[in-house]
């Protein structure tokens, strides 16, 4: 079984304290992603960065204030997270990581079928990201430390859905 890790919107926007959508809670799971992070790169699994990487104009801004706008400071993965070359960065226009982006065939063509997925925020883009994953046949893995919401309360409800409606394995 051929694994890989997905880290999903752990960018300015939403991680640091300057960002437009900055939530608390996405902080503690920091020093969890990058230990993830680290023993991924150290048993050679693939990595994704999964990015929100908006247009000045994106609809969703109709639901929220812009953010993650290609090319600035907000879009930019963390730097305690920095890239190394041959990771993927994927970006996203969308709630889903798979959705009008190739991540699903640049799974496939590495023979990927379980997905390692961290980041926030839980109940928007952790979700829906896992949800298109297990429509996909992906088995799907969430180590609880590693995502987080805007509030416990959504955190709690995308667990609880992602565990029990998805079969989705939440682990410690």
């Amino acid at each position: 079984m051929a694994s890989a890790l997905l880290i999903i919107d752990m960018l300015n926007d939403f991680v640091h304290p300057n960002g437009v959508l900055y939530s608390p809670l996405s902080a503690r799971t920091i020093p969890y992603i990058k230990e993830r992070l680290e023993s991924a790169r150290k048993d050679g699994l693939y990595i994704f960065f999964i990015c929100d990487s908006h247009l000045k104009s994106d609809k969703e801004f109709d639901r929220f204030p812009p953010h993650c706008i290609k090319g600035t400071w907000g879009a930019q993965i963390i730097d305690e997270l920095a890239p190394r070359d041959g990771e993927r960065i994927i970006e996203k226009r969308r709630y889903s990581g798979f959705l009008g982006t190739d991540l699903d065939i640049s799974l496939k063509e590495l023979g990927v079928n379980e997905l390692i997925i961290t980041g926030v925020v839980t109940n928007i883009c952790i979700l829906y990201t896992s949800y298109d994953a297990r429509m996909l046949g992906y088995k799907v893995v969430i180590p609880r430390n590693c995502v987080a919401s805007f509030s416990e309360e959504l955190h709690k409800f995308a667990l609880n859905e992602l565990e029990n409606t998805l079969g989705v394995e939440i682990i410690d």
